[in-house]
């Protein structure tokens, strides 16, 4: 049976394209991806003993910030980097403290940075954002009034509250991470910031059904990067099985907002490695 899609009333045309077009949004953890390369000619140069040494001592620098899922390391495959050192923290001010503890060590003597990404973890808040928004117009409150602020910041707040684990979380520990950064487009025939707020929605729902179906196969952190990096995002996905990263955005290719909407940086692929182990690693064994 078909159906049938009755056409819009004057009233609802109206509250449509007078919400404000900005998704809320709630930001929680800062994070920093540090993709470095190894000097692996010095490196040759040191004793045994000396090399385990170096490597022993960021492991036990960095040993709490790893047990608590705040720091990671993984070797990077490819020529983009060698090592990258995941930080999860509260503000850019511990952010700032991880990167000079690892500048300050013996070990750093060996790293050349390669790249960096700096961002802060963001859950977009699109269908809320929308169903508030309409609520707050059919009842007359004008946007962006002082009544309007405080439904909204009453409103965020209760959200803050109720999403505390996915705005700071842990890192997984999975034995694999995939991380990209990406934008929306905004320019020539395609521009995903002039689409009304509801179409986003729309394409953004759709979007997520894609995510959802790998949920127990593929973890993933979205981190917003509007100035703090030179993409709008940064994508963290972790697995056991890394095939699942390419399973998971190949379909995600085939839906609107990624296949019409969507730019994509560098991918850096990078096996875990724990800290204990990184003298191993070093020597040639990733284990």
């Amino acid at each position: 049976m078909s159906m049938i899609h009755e056409p819009k009333t004057t009233h609802e045309q109206k509250t449509a394209t007078s919400i404000p077009g900005v998704p809320l949004t709630l930001e929680g953890a800062c994070v920093l991806h540090q993709m470095m390369q190894f000097d692996w000619a010095a490196w040759r140069k040191l004793p045994a003993a000396e090399q385990c040494g170096l490597a022993q001592e960021l492991a036990t620098v960095f040993r709490a910030d790893e047990a608590a899922g705040e720091s990671a390391v993984y070797s990077v495959l490819g020529h983009k980097a060698d090592l990258l050192l995941l930080h999860f923290r509260h503000s850019l001010a511990e952010l700032n403290a991880a990167q000079l503890k690892l500048s300050r060590l013996r070990l750093g003597d060996f790293l050349r940075p390669a790249n960096s990404y700096l961002s802060v973890v963001e859950l977009g808040l699109y269908d809320s954002s929308v169903k508030l928004y309409r609520s707050l117009v059919e009842r007359g409150i004008a946007p962006h009034s002082e009544a309007w602020n405080t439904e909204i910041a009453e409103t965020l707040d209760r959200q803050r509250k109720a999403m505390m684990p996915r705005l700071y979380p842990k890192i997984p520990a999975a034995a694999h991470l995939c991380f990209y950064p990406m934008d929306r487009r905004r320019g020539e025939s395609k521009n995903w910031y002039m689409l009304p707020i509801v179409e986003r929605q729309r394409q953004m729902d759709a979007h997520g059904t894609v995510g959802r179906r790998y949920a127990g196969r593929v973890q993933q952190v979205i981190t917003g990067s509007m100035g703090f990096d030179d993409w709008e995002w940064g994508v963290d996905l972790w697995a056991e099985d890394p095939v699942q990263f390419k399973k998971l955005i190949y379909e995600m290719r085939f839906d609107e907002v990624s296949g019409m909407y969507s730019g994509f940086g560098a991918f850096v692929v990078g096996v875990r490695q724990p800290l204990a182990t990184l003298d191993e690693m070093l020597s040639g064994n990733p284990g």
